[in-house]
């Protein structure tokens, strides 16, 4: 167990980032399903299969080559209680490789995703009917709403849809078949200012910058560094006031 434990505090931060870089590359395809082997019915069988399974879904998109056999081999040593294969000098060696490829590409990627997104906000923001803030935040409106608009203090009921700059969607209330409520203050910077210029039944096209989303360094997910997103957001109601220190200054439009 040394050698998982040595790489398991590195290990995460390794496997954080470059989940963000193999969900930034695109959607992988839909897998098929394959006949279980026979006899393959014990639940020890397939609770076996689902570990190895769960974790080639981490390792698939890996932006570093896996060597499948020497995986399988390290888990057999490691569950034997054998002795590593490998020095701890040269583990050590290894994941400081892998952590400066990754860095590499993190990096590259950040950079990439900002040039991408000032120059799809500089032309978006020519369009007919799309409006820019004085914060870099751009909106169309889609229909118009005639109720009352949030404050920050409050919390709202809205349905809404992600996507990335591609069109990947990466999050959705609809498909979810129920709205998310939320307190206004406690989204992204650029829902947060959108939400308190928008009035109830609005429905609204977001397009937000990276420094007003999740800049460079998403938690994990799907969403890269520095990515420009855009929401589609229909507010659906104004809840409960959540309690506030103070009440602050609602923003005005630009």
């Amino acid at each position: 167990m040394k050698s998982l434990r040595t790489v398991s505090g590195v290990g995460v931060l390794i496997l954080a980032a470059v989940t963000a870089i193999a969900l930034a590359q695109g959607p992988s395809p839909k897998p098929t399903r394959k006949p279980a082997p026979q006899g393959d019915t014990s639940a020890t069988q397939k609770i076996s299969y689902l570990i190895g399974r769960s974790y080639g879904e981490q390792l698939k998109d890996e932006p570093f080559a896996v060597d499948a056999k020497l995986l399988v081999q390290g888990l057999q040593d490691g569950l034997a209680g054998a002795e590593s294969r490998f020095s701890q000098e040269e583990i050590d060696q290894a994941m400081k490789q892998v952590q400066q490829e990754v860095k590499d590409k993190m990096t590259k990627l950040a950079a990439d995703n900002k040039k991408q997104g000032e120059k799809f906000l500089a032309d978006n923001g020519k369009k007919t009917g799309v409006k820019t803030t004085k914060s870099g935040l751009q909106y169309q409106v889609i229909k118009a709403g005639t109720g009352p608009t949030p404050k920050p203090t409050d919390a709202v009921s809205a349905h809404y849809e992600g996507k990335l700059l591609d069109g990947t969607e990466f999050d959705s209330s609809y498909k979810r078949g129920e709205p998310a409520t939320f307190a206004v203050q406690g989204v992204i910077p650029g829902w947060t200012e959108a939400l308190q210029l928008m009035k109830v039944g609005s429905k609204w096209k977001l397009f937000i910058p990276a420094e007003l989303a999740y800049g460079a360094n998403p938690s994990g997910g799907p969403i890269p560094p520095n990515a420009t997103l855009v929401f589609t957001v229909e507010l659906l109601g104004i809840e409960k006031p959540l309690n506030a220190p103070e009440e602050l200054e609602p923003i005005s439009e630009q």
